[in-house]
């Protein structure tokens, strides 16, 4: 079942500013926010779709104004132009997980349920969860889960995974918490949380997608066309934050002649939009969003 999606009404606010325009949808889905983008365009406007999930496919709208691009957003600049389209007025990304596919245990993104370890999103991919706990050197495990995790024991923690798995191989997400039973049940939540989160991440190759989308979105942006980003944890935020202030992923911005950043675009809001109380116990997965809007100078 695909949820309802995150700030709905608030980031499509943002986005559409001209209902003849072109738009794009990063992460399609369930559609919801498709569907409503749909909802202010007029007979002239069109709206593409990203989605790299299979399952998404089923959820295709049948509109003369819509195209469904079962592609990764990483590919954006070249998909678009495969359909002609050089310029849009405005690009919406919901990063993350879907509620659907934490709800389909066999993926193996929940830790509630045992399930094989996958965690992929294209399930045509062959790097999956599996492979990354038993074939992975343990410096590059470590490293994946104090960067991805945000693990500070990620040294320890990749130890005993290796040690396990010389033992027998991890296969399920069961077998893997099972090897951290050391771990205090108060803390085990957040912790087991934080260990799928950079497992997926290294799966995904979620936070370089993610840097090569926006520098793809600039790229295609229309002056005055927005970039609205829903991210749910602090490292993707921190990438989109970053990127809109100064349209770069680290190191200094070049200034000008008058010793000013040159800045690519403006905030909306000087702050992040989060969602609201009611929101929030509509929906569990809203918790963690925050969201940014860029306006292309």
């Amino acid at each position: 079942m695909y949820h309802n999606p995150v700030l709905l009404k608030q980031s499509v606010d943002d986005l559409v500013t001209d209902q003849d325009g072109i738009y794009v949808d990063c992460t399609f889905g369930g559609g919801g926010h498709s569907k409503e983008i749909l909802a202010r365009l007029s007979e002239k406007g069109k709206l593409y779709s990203f989605d790299q999930d299979a399952d998404a496919l089923l959820n295709k709208i049948g509109d003369k104004r819509f195209t469904l691009i079962n592609q990764n957003f990483r590919f954006l600049e070249n998909s678009l132009l495969m359909h002609g389209v050089t310029q849009v007025d405005g690009i919406l990304a919901d990063l993350g997980v879907s509620s659907h596919q934490f709800d389909e245990a066999e993926r193996g993104f929940s830790i509630r349920s045992n399930a094989p370890l996958d965690m992929r999103m294209n399930v045509m991919q062959s790097l999956d969860a599996r492979k990354i706990i038993n074939k992975y050197e343990e410096e590059h495990l470590a490293d994946l889960l104090y960067h991805f995790g945000e693990l500070r024991e990620a040294r320890k923690l990749a130890r005993t995974i290796v040690h396990h798995r010389k033992i027998s191989a991890i296969k399920t997400t069961e077998d893997l918490k099972k090897i951290f039973s050391f771990i205090p049940p108060h803390k085990q939540n957040k912790f087991f949380a934080q260990v799928f989160q950079a497992i997926r991440i290294e799966v995904n190759q979620e936070l370089e997608a993610l840097k090569e989308m926006l520098l793809q979105a600039y790229k295609i942006l229309k002056p005055q066309g927005r970039l609205v980003v829903i991210s749910y944890h602090s490292l993707e935020d921190r990438l989109v934050k970053r990127f809109l202030k100064n349209g770069m992923f680290e190191g200094e911005p070049e200034r000008d002649i008058y010793g000013n950043y040159r800045k690519s675009f403006e905030l909306l809001k000087t702050k992040a939009t989060i969602p609201d109380s009611s929101e929030i116990e509509e929906n569990s997965r809203a918790r963690s969003a925050k969201m940014r809007t860029g306006i292309k100078l």
